[in-house]
């Protein structure tokens, strides 16, 4: 008998940037952002969190960080004074997060680059959302031509620091007192390190010493007597 057959459906994206948000480092004001989010999702609070990262922003902020947001992420850069962060499911790969927003970067310097400190209002360059939605779409379809490009050309993001929601909002601690404390946590291993080899020598030293100051008697007391009896 005749079979009917359905079409197949289309592959759905395999993973979800829920939202994007751009801001100007200098005070926080948001610059662009995502206007269509993904369903499903209560991003209300994620958002204010957003914002308030921003507000937390300085000159010695991290360039990069990754914060913990229960089953969620969020991803900023910082270049030329402007913060791009995403927000994702935590099964989003980091390397693709920081692919994604140095894209947006690049795309978003180019075109408002030389406006941003002038922007006079929040979301002055709205338009650029449709860029952004554009860029979520290369980075999310399982289809995408821009997936497969970037296999090989993903930067190593082991270094890029992770922290949770709590630790950078609870506190209200600054992202530049972060940055400050992992600089100064690093000076003083160094320090440490320099004195435990400062320390271990002087303390070869103190165990030695006596055997070499009997050995200089005894060799003084050798040349002595050869040499005038």
């Amino acid at each position: 008998g005749f079979v009917q057959r359905h079409p197949l459906p289309a592959r759905r994206s395999f993973m979800s940037i829920l939202t994007t948000l751009i801001a100007r480092v200098s005070d926080g004001l948001v610059l662009a952002g995502s206007m269509v989010d993904e369903k499903g999702h209560d991003l209300m609070t994620c958002k204010n969190q957003a914002k308030r990262i921003f507000k937390q922003l300085g000159p010695s902020s991290p360039p990069s960080l990754s914060i913990e947001a229960g089953p969620y992420f969020f991803h900023y850069i910082v270049e030329h004074g402007v913060c791009y962060l995403m927000l994702c499911q935590r099964s989003f790969p980091r390397k693709l997060a920081f692919a994604y927003l140095q894209d947006l970067s690049k795309q978003f310097n180019l075109a408002h680059g030389k406006d941003v400190e002038r922007a006079p209002r929040p979301y002055a360059f709205v338009a650029f959302d449709i860029q952004i939605q554009k860029t979520k779409r290369q980075y999310t379809d399982m289809r995408s031509q821009r997936l497969e490009q970037l296999d090989e050309d993903l930067q190593d993001v082991r270094s890029i620091m992770t922290k949770n929601i709590t630790e950078v909002l609870g506190r209200g601690e600054r992202l530049d007192t972060v940055q400050d404390l992992s600089s100064r946590l690093k000076e003083e291993s160094t320090k440490f390190k320099v004195g435990a080899t400062q320390l271990k020598n002087l303390a070869s030293w103190n165990r030695f010493w006596p055997l070499a100051a009997v050995g200089a008697v005894v060799g003084g007391l050798l040349y002595i007597r050869f040499k005038y009896f």
